[in-house]
């Protein structure tokens, strides 16, 4: 299903990053997490937008009046519609997660996990952006947690790569270097 969720969110982001769309990428997101939480928290809507004896007019008529309410783009409208038609709305946080990690892609954008052994400051938290920047070569979005377990310094995950900059860290390596 992994193939499946990635050519969907392509696809999409293909209609986003298009200039004539001048469609917002971060409005787009928060459009998809809009409706994400609507079927979430609405079993009724979901059950009739995925019930296969229901014509597909009548879903995309259930559908515009939705959008309509919550005032979404014609691009976000049409994209839902097409996963429902194609029987995929079950796959739709799937996929939104997966549009959001194509457009951070395209626009070069990096998630970054970073875990501290204290709050940071303002000044801190951006030197420490900074220098992930500078090794990532992409623009970071930071999200920060505190773990006393670190003893000083931080860690930094970016997608797979770990950064390691903790007291603990350095510790354990220097323990390896005198075990061997």
């Amino acid at each position: 299903m992994a193939s499946v969720v990635g050519t969907y969110a392509r696809a999409f982001a293909d209609v986003v990053m298009t200039a004539k769309n001048q469609l917002d990428p971060a409005r787009a997101l928060v459009e998809l997490h809009s409706i994400e939480a609507l079927l979430k928290e609405s079993d009724q809507l979901r059950r009739v937008l995925e019930n296969p004896s229901i014509p597909g007019d009548r879903k995309r008529a259930v559908l515009d009046a939705v959008t309509g309410r919550l005032g979404t783009t014609r691009q976000v409208r049409n994209f839902v519609a097409v996963l429902t038609d194609n029987r995929r709305l079950p796959l739709f946080s799937e996929i939104v997660r997966q549009v959001e990690q194509e457009l951070d892609d395209r626009q070069g954008f990096a998630e970054a996990q970073v875990s501290a052994a204290r709050q940071l400051s303002d000044p801190e938290k951006k030197m420490l952006e900074a220098e992930i920047e500078k090794l990532t070569g992409k623009k970071v979005r930071a999200k920060y947690e505190q773990d006393s377990t670190l003893l000083g310094g931080a860690v930094v995950q970016v997608g797979s790569t770990i950064y390691d900059g903790s007291v603990k860290g350095q510790l354990e390596k220097m323990r390896e270097q005198l075990v061997n």
